[in-house]
């Protein structure tokens, strides 16, 4: 089962590459995947129906008993077989559904493929955290599958509200499947279901997750989100609508009915909700005119129908919920793969623009006819003997009380003729007459001019509507699959009843016969029903409501932050800090136990430090010019990484050295687009308070501090880092050996951060995309901002293209000297960090302050040519090989990213000693170095960029002092 999830999640990384080499042919690849999936569950059919289940585990975080836990038994293969199934058949269909060259099929199959391996995944967890991991997976890849691109507002209104509802429910579920497994003592479902405990935690608990069941299945009144869905493409629909996503409440109900269905509130939930979507939704089916929108709110009925059936709690009840899921996945998604064909071959899902269809597309009439029978409950259709079940369990049973279990019968009786009515408009609309014969010549089929499907398009739907109709007369073989499942549940019958086409003649297949002929009523007389509705259509939806909602959550937030967010920033501060100051202060001044002694330094050159750094920031709060402040400022910076090194801490000097340096540039190209002085606007009062709280906060975190080193009792782990250094990770380096391998889960979060907010100043910066083509000096047309080609003979490749005034011919000189060498250090720095002080993180800050000193010498050009590649893939890569590290690690039969020593002899070079967490570094490296690039390429050649395009139109963009900043750099900067 691991196999198959981890087979997904490569099929979903290849996807797009498989689907731009090959186009939509593609698909039918990547249809081997779940196919391959679909065989594999065959292949444990015999231990499931044996009573056995299949179970794997593998350890996932040892030191939180966290576990990937996975267990087979029937329900699930049951699940699971429609799941990998139909989502092999549906991708056969994308083959021949998208036309060659549409956009985003790449995106499409990634995700579609994603989001089978995360259906496939929910139903084999049996961890109740993956459980809702992977169902939250489901919940985001269906919100890109119905928003699509994002080009259609529909789609994106659709794909909002279905993640608003699903994402909500999906949180009180995950609060009450916290809740059921503390009072159950256990996070496996098996053994959650098998003793379930009680009392109120449970009972509140296990109400919560029904919340989360509810909205994913499109239960009242959180319903509306289904059909607005069906924005999305029709394979969409036919997958996540009908065989998968929205089963996965239906199956969460199913896996907790053994051990919940007793709880308090269990059956009046389920029971309720599920009778009431299923005549609404039949209600709404027939005022549909657009065949997917019909099929949509039939859905939603089907819905409430297994909901009651799998909710009831009793025997025969699940035997026939098992069964009309089974028919429902079939039956289903071969209607909605039919529509996508109607879609094609006529250009219109609107039944009242469709006629004669029947005639003239007989093979795909006869597929939905079959589909369409089962759905109506007809013999000898596998939807037939569901519905026969489920009318003969209320009938001999069901409930405990005969009253609640007619009253129930009646609800489903009801709901099935509705059923049948919409079914009928469904058929009678898309393959007869239907509503297009008003309004065209007698006879004369409409559309005119139609697109004949070929065999391939209706290669998926077709066997869909023949396992249906095979799957009726022979039930009776489902009987060992549904009844281990069914036989976890009380019998409230005298007997149970099999899977069988016939029983005989019995009152259910008179209500069968009841529902048929009332629906078939209904439909003949549509015209007074449809008058009926409109006579007594009310104005308010649940649709309406949450768009409501929606806007009254928006008018709050708006109000209160008109209240609270004023734009002073000052003040968001101060709040903050006075808040620090006055909860954790109170605490660490009351509370905190103070040591004994303190020793205030080491050496006398700490203190001679430390005064230099407290003189600094005093002399940063009276200083008026930006620059200056800033400099002052770099000086308690660097005052730090004094007292680091003074401290024997060389790698955080080194660190400290090259943070600061890079942070003053960036200040530096920021300063370019404010003016040169700061203006004082505070009253002496304010720049009192502002004072007393700064001290307050400098004077807490420096108790904080000292209590924090004087209050540890318990022996630091980093005691016996120096010998796990060198015995497993294979360095002498403590420091760097901690990041990459040690603490490397926390450098992969801190380097994904990194990527994160490189990201996000790009995007402040460039609003549409990260950027353009690379300005450069040489090749092609590119000129200088001057109109100029760059000439030959030059210190750098571009500083011709800056005006006289602006060049600095000794920064030039200097740069060209000292450019190469720094690069060279910034690779030694990479591979020696494993034993000395360096790293990838040193060695990407000393590569990145290279190519500053080639911005700031010969501009935007000269960075170009420094570095002619596109940020965005520096750090998709460095953070792509610092992943795959952690694969390697598993393939080389370690934990993951954890160091694996290679050490070989070689030819000429000897013995070599090779550590695997330097291709982790490696991809520190990379994404340091694509970071400053980021920010150089933002902050500097961007605006250098639109202060040049400023210039050319006569409209100087600078503001006051805004180039004396870069002066004092050697001019190059601009």
């Amino acid at each position: 089962m691991g196999l198959l999830l981890l087979a997904h999640l490569v099929a979903a990384v290849l996807a797009p590459v498989l689907v731009h080499w090959w186009g939509r042919s593609a698909y039918y690849a990547l249809a081997l995947v779940p196919a391959a999936g679909f065989a594999w569950l065959l292949a444990q059919l015999s231990t499931v129906l044996d009573g056995g289940t299949v179970d794997e585990r593998t350890t996932w975080i040892p030191a939180l008993d966290l576990d990937v836990t996975l267990r087979l038994d029937v329900l699930a293969l049951s699940v699971a077989a429609l799941v990998t199934g139909v989502g092999a058949l549906v991708f056969v269909y994308c083959a021949r559904y998208f036309e060659p060259g549409d956009e985003g099929l790449g995106r499409f199959a990634g995700v579609l493929m994603a989001f089978a391996g995360s259906m496939l995944g929910l139903v084999v967890a049996d961890d109740m955290l993956l459980l809702y991991v992977f169902w939250e997976l489901t919940t985001v890849f269906s919100f890109l599958l119905i928003g699509g691109s994002g080009a259609k507002v529909a789609g994106r209104r659709a794909a909002q509200q279905a993640l608003v509802v699903t994402t909500a429910g999906g949180l009180a579920m995950l609060v009450g499947l916290v809740m059921v497994g503390q009072a159950s003592g256990s996070y496996l479902l098996s053994e959650v279901v098998a003793d379930p405990g009680s009392g109120p935690q449970v009972t509140v608990g296990i109400m919560l997750v029904l919340a989360g069941a509810v909205t994913k299945s499109a239960m009242v009144p959180f319903h509306f989100w289904l059909p607005a869905a069906m924005e999305a493409p029709t394979p969409t629909s036919a997958y996540l609508h009908a065989a998968a996503m929205v089963k996965a409440g239906i199956y969460l109900v199913a896996r907790l009915a053994p051990g919940f269905a007793d709880t308090p509130g269990w059956k009046p939930v389920l029971i309720g909700l599920g009778l009431a979507t299923m005549l609404l939704g039949g209600y709404r089916a027939l005022r549909q005119y657009d065949l997917k929108l019909l099929l949509a709110f039939g859905t939603v009925s089907q819905l409430g129908f297994l909901v009651v059936l799998l909710g009831t709690g009793s025997r025969e009840a699940a035997a026939a919920g098992v069964a009309m899921l089974l028919a429902h996945g079939l039956f289903k998604s071969t209607l909605f793969l039919c529509v996508g064909v109607v879609d094609h071959a006529c250009g219109t899902r609107d039944l009242r623009e469709i006629s004669g269809l029947g005639r003239r597309l007989p093979v795909l009439a006869v597929t939905a006819g079959l589909a369409a029978a089962s759905m109506a409950g007809l013999p000898p259709l596998l939807g037939f003997v569901g519905k026969e079940a489920a009318f003969t369990a209320f009938l001999d049973g069901g409930l405990e009380s005969r009253t609640w279990a007619l009253l129930t019968l009646l609800g489903l009786v009801l709901g099935s003729v509705l059923t049948v009515a919409y079914t009928a408009r469904f058929l009678w609309g898309a393959f007869g007459s239907g509503g297009a014969v008003r309004r065209c010549a007698a006879g004369e089929p409409r559309p005119a001019h139609l697109h004949r499907p070929g065999p391939a398009f209706l290669a998926a739907p077709v066997l869909l509507a023949a396992l249906g109709l095979l799957a009726g007369p022979f039930s009776a073989l489902l009987e060992p699959l549904v009844a281990p499942y069914a036989d976890t549940l009380p019998l409230v019958a005298e007997e149970a009843e099999e899977l069988k086409i016939w029983h005989g003649l019995q009152p259910a297949l008179l209500l069968s016969l009841v529902t048929v002929l009332g629906g078939l009523a209904l439909f003949t007389g549509r015209d007074a029903v449809a008058r009926l509705q409109r006579r007594i259509a009310v104005d308010a939806s649940a649709d309406e409501g949450y768009w409501h909602a929606m806007r009254g959550l928006d008018r709050v937030a708006q109000t209160s932050t008109r209240s609270t967010q004023r734009g002073s920033l000052p003040t968001y501060l101060g709040v903050i800090l006075t808040v620090l100051v006055v909860l954790p202060g109170s605490v660490l001044v009351f509370r905190a136990p103070w040591p004994d002694a303190v020793r205030p330094w080491d050496t006398p050159v700490q203190a001679v430090v430390g005064v230099v750094i407290l003189g600094a920031a005093a002399l940063a709060v009276r200083i008026r010019q930006r620059l200056s402040a800033v400099l002052v400022v770099g000086v308690t910076g660097y005052g730090v990484g004094v007292l680091f090194a003074l401290q024997g801490a060389p790698d955080l000097a080194l660190t400290q050295f090259l943070v600061e340096t890079l942070t003053l540039v960036t200040f530096v190209l920021v300063l370019r687009k404010l003016p040169k002085d700061i203006s004082e606007r505070h009253r002496a009062k304010e720049r009192t308070a502002r004072g007393v709280v700064a001290l307050a906060v400098g004077a807490l975190m420096a108790g904080v501090g000292v209590v924090a080193l004087g209050a540890r009792t318990a022996t630091p782990v980093s005691v016996d880092f120096p010998e796990q250094a060198y015995s497993f990770g294979g360095g002498e380096n403590i420091v760097n050996v901690t990041l990459v391998d040690i603490r490397a889960w926390d450098t992969l979060l801190e380097i994904s951060l990194l990527v994160v907010v490189a990201t996000g100043v790009a995007s402040l910066v460039f609003i549409r995309q990260r950027t353009g083509a690379v300005a450069r000096a040489t090749g092609g047309d590119t000129r200088s901002a001057r109109g100029r080609r760059a000439p030959r003979d030059r210190w750098l490749a571009a500083s011709a293209t800056l005006s006289p005034q602006r060049r600095s011919v000794i920064l030039e000189v200097v740069t060209r000297v000292l450019f190469h060498t720094i690069v060279v250090l910034s690779v030694y720095l990479l591979f020696s960090g494993h034993n000395v002080p360096g790293g990838g993180f040193a060695g990407g800050l000393v590569a990145g302050l290279a190519l500053v000193l080639r911005y700031l010498a010969g501009g935007r050009y000269e960075l170009g040519e420094a570095a002619p590649v596109d940020p965005g893939k520096l750090l998709g890569a460095g953070l792509l090989l610092a992943g795959t590290t952690g694969i390697a690690g598993l393939v080389l039969g370690v934990d993951a990213l954890q160091t694996t020593i290679l050490q070989q002899t070689l030819p000429v070079l000897g013995d070599v000693k090779l550590v695997t967490s330097l291709f982790f570094d490696f991809g520190v490296y990379l994404i340091v170095v694509g970071l400053v690039l980021d920010v150089l390429r933002s902050l500097g050649a961007q605006i250098d960029a639109d202060e040049e395009h400023a210039d050319d139109d006569g409209d100087p963009a600078e503001g006051p002092g805004g180039h004396e900043a870069l002066a004092t750099t050697g001019g190059g900067a601009r």
